[in-house]
């Protein structure tokens, strides 16, 4: 039995990868659908603001959620797909009925702390399995949402 996957990676780490990256998914896909209620459901003098920032948010969670899926099935696994999973392997917690702008920030910011925990994690176990393709992709998630978490603080001020 051969002991590395088609690109060259240890089936077992890439297996160790693979059940990471899926609660990742989870995470996005939680967060993803809590964005878009953001979206649909922002009100007040923050509205025109917020609803467009919501937007670029959820369409941005959504090409990565497509992306870590995509690793997912590179690294010869199986991408979770359905809401029960997501809910269940989620640490992203789903958010119902907010319609307040800063109060929508504030979970925003809790979820990108989640995720950014999450790659670091997914970066450290990568790094073992020289698995360079997923280092490189949690690294430009890690620095774009450390970004985003300075620039959603500075709202909040």
């Amino acid at each position: 039995m051969k002991k590395s996957n088609l690109i060259g990676l240890d089936k077992i780490k890439s297996n160790v990868l693979n059940q990471n990256l899926n609660v990742l998914l989870a995470n996005y896909m939680v967060f993803y659908q809590n964005a878009r209620g953001f979206h649909w459901n922002i009100k007040g003098d923050l509205f025109f603001e917020l609803h467009e920032k919501f937007e670029e948010l959820y369409n941005d969670l959504n090409i990565k959620a497509d992306e870590i899926a995509e690793r997912i099935l590179t690294l010869e696994g199986a991408p979770i797909h359905t809401f029960d999973d997501f809910i269940k392997y989620s640490k992203i917690k789903v958010v119902k009925d907010v319609s307040d702008g800063k109060k929508a920030v504030q979970f925003i910011l809790e979820a990108l702390q989640i995720l950014i925990i999450e790659q670091r994690k997914i970066y450290e176990i990568a790094g073992h399995a020289a698995d360079d393709g997923t280092i490189a992709l949690m690294s430009d998630y890690v620095r774009s949402q450390e970004k985003l978490v300075w620039m959603y603080s500075a709202f909040l001020k």
